[in-house]
């Protein structure tokens, strides 16, 4: 049995500050710190000793916050991956939300390739193509538990990737999680199902939360 754990990094301060996130370097709050170690404490609880287990974090301040008491409680070196990262937002991360020009993809045709309208900003393409790559890299390391710190939008693309979804075909995908949340990958010895056994579990955080909900996520 292989499993995969899918942590989205707690609150971070443009969460509470309303500042678009993307790749813009947020710390996480003091309630981010706590959670993250009752994110820690729950995974360490699902995960039994004796298990090859990796770590693999974003390489942004919030995530690596996030990663570091789970690397203690696992017993664990942190690994990083900028291809974790969440959507570039190009000139709009840093700004508040709302304050610059946004453009929503299409309800049809070519969602993937499509430009939002701040300058340097990535395409869902580019996006969903590195965490497409590098949840591949960590699965190729061959842990029999792997724990991936990432942010909200990646989680989404981390877990196409693992039900095989063709990356052409992930226009329109979205999974909602929390930070905080944790969304179990299962694949099964025998058949070698891919399973998502568990999206977006919260229970361990206090008080409980609810999906987090803006125009930039991150």
């Amino acid at each position: 049995m292989r499993n995969v754990y899918v942590v989205a990094h707690t609150e971070a301060t443009h969460h509470v500050e309303q500042i678009v996130g993307g790749w813009y370097d947020s710390a996480l709050t003091a309630k981010g710190v706590s959670d993250a170690g009752r994110v820690a404490s729950a995974l360490g609880a699902l995960i039994p000793g004796g298990r090859r287990v990796s770590l693999t974090s974003s390489d942004l301040l919030r995530t690596r916050q996030t990663a570091a008491p789970i690397a203690e409680r696992l017993g664990v070196e942190v690994l990083t991956d900028p291809d974790l990262r969440e959507q570039s937002y190009g000139a709009a991360e840093g700004t508040p939300v709302g304050s610059t020009p946004y453009v929503p993809p299409p309800a049809v045709r070519d969602r993937l390739h499509h430009r939002d309208g701040n300058e340097g900003s990535e395409t869902r393409y580019e996006w969903a193509a590195r965490s497409y790559a590098a949840l591949h890299r960590v699965l190729a390391s061959g842990p029999e538990d792997a724990v991936v710190v990432t942010h909200g939008g990646t989680a989404t693309y981390l877990i196409a990737a693992w039900i095989g979804l063709p990356l052409e075909a992930a226009g329109y995908v979205k999974f909602a999680v929390s930070p905080g949340g944790i969304t179990h990958l299962r694949e099964d010895d025998f058949f070698h199902d891919r399973q998502v056994a568990a999206l977006n579990m919260v229970d361990h955080l206090a008080p409980a939360v609810q999906p987090l909900v803006h125009g930039l996520p991150g």
